[in-house]
């Protein structure tokens, strides 16, 4: 990338819920809401701002058999920017793709190092699989390999009884998630079914992916402990297709992952009723395409969350959850410019007139 121009964003600038400006500039690459001391060139781009897109839930680096190259990766990460999501939260992969650091084109990416999961409990080539005695230890390596969150598999498919398990006895959680705070970290977990939820909660886990197997007993201990949860409504759309495959060997999983799809609306909205932090996150990577973060925002407002909601799930909420800047003053100028408002109609996020990463307009 060549030479950072000074920008000039006019029309509405939607800072925050709240925050709305008439005009913004960027200057050097970094935020301003102010105009420029002395006369400079400056670019004019007109619409509706939003801060860049949060995909909170982005496998970057990852296809359907594990690591992929660097130039798959860049690929991936080239098709987020241009639909708009400019930070990303890596929930576990088998890639190593801190490179991407070093270019200034590519989002921002936060780690979680590699999936953990039980042998056999997981996609086979994605996760470190470990015994729950050896579940603190490598738990404490890829807190440190991640940047600040940790990834376990707290339920899949246990093939004894041909229906989704807990992965994890809640001892083994309980110990691991206290040497994941221990260094600096954060955990979150996959989970689909019912079963692990109040005891990974009771262990102090912070956020939950998917989270399908929610119910009106597990939603207020989630609201209460302020787990945060990721539903990912654009993979759980595949749940019916999976079931369909695995209904001739697995018929109770089969029979399970299509209750837990007919009731995904119901259960987005009871958690968001009771005040459970939801955010945007496809899944995106292995079988799911990449750049799908306007149709995960748009099926939150599906299942009922306020456009406002729903957009702050991948913007103002979601960058201050993840610690990251929005349309702050000095923040690094990552930025989207839609021709309409979000507020009214989210689906305009899969219709981005200009994406501009650190200062600079790249889509």
């Amino acid at each position: 990338m060549g030479p950072v121009p000074d920008l000039h964003l006019t029309g509405r600038v939607l800072a925050g819920p709240d925050d709305v400006r008439d005009e913004l500039w960027v200057v050097g690459g970094r935020i301003s809401h102010t105009p420029p001391a002395t006369d400079r060139d400056t670019v004019t781009l007109d619409g509706w701002v939003l801060p860049g897109l949060v995909d909170a839930h982005c496998h970057v680096g990852l296809g359907r058999d594990g690591a992929v190259d660097t130039a798959e990766t860049e690929r991936q990460a080239l098709t987020e920017r241009d639909a708009g999501a400019l930070l990303l939260r890596d929930a576990g992969s088998a890639a190593d793709t801190r490179w991407t650091d070093a270019r200034p084109d590519l989002p921002r990416i936060i780690r979680a190092g590699r999936h953990i999961a039980r042998p056999q409990r997981y996609i086979r080539g994605y996760a470190a699989e470990v015994e729950p005695e050896e579940l603190v230890a490598t738990v404490r390596r890829e807190a440190r390999r991640g940047d600040g969150w940790v990834k376990l598999v707290g339920d899949w498919i246990d093939r004894t009884t041909g229906d989704l398990a807990p992965c994890w006895p809640p001892d083994a959680a309980r110990a691991a998630i206290a040497a994941a705070h221990a260094e600096g970290a954060r955990v979150t977990a996959h989970c689909f079914a019912e079963d692990a939820l109040r005891d990974l909660v009771e262990a102090g886990i912070d956020c939950v992916e998917h989270a399908t197997g929610l119910t009106e007993d597990t939603v207020p201990l989630f609201a209460e402990h302020g787990v945060a949860i990721v539903p990912t409504l654009v993979n759980i759309a595949t749940f019916p297709g999976l079931a369909d495959r695995g209904d001739a060997k697995y018929p109770r999983w089969a029979a399970h992952m299509r209750r837990l799809h007919s009731r995904r609306y119901r259960t987005v909205r009871a958690a968001w009723e009771a005040g459970v932090p939801v955010y945007a996150g496809t899944d995106a990577g292995g079988s799911l395409a990449h750049g799908l973060i306007a149709a995960e925002v748009a099926e939150l407002a599906r299942a009922g969350l306020p456009a406002s909601d729903a957009l702050s799930a991948a913007t103002w909420g979601a960058r201050a959850w993840l610690g990251r800047p929005g349309l702050t003053e000095g923040a690094p100028a990552d930025l989207v410019v839609y021709p309409s408002d979000p507020r009214a109609d989210v689906r305009v996020l899969a219709h981005p007139r200009r994406v501009v990463l650190r200062g600079q307009v790249v889509a």
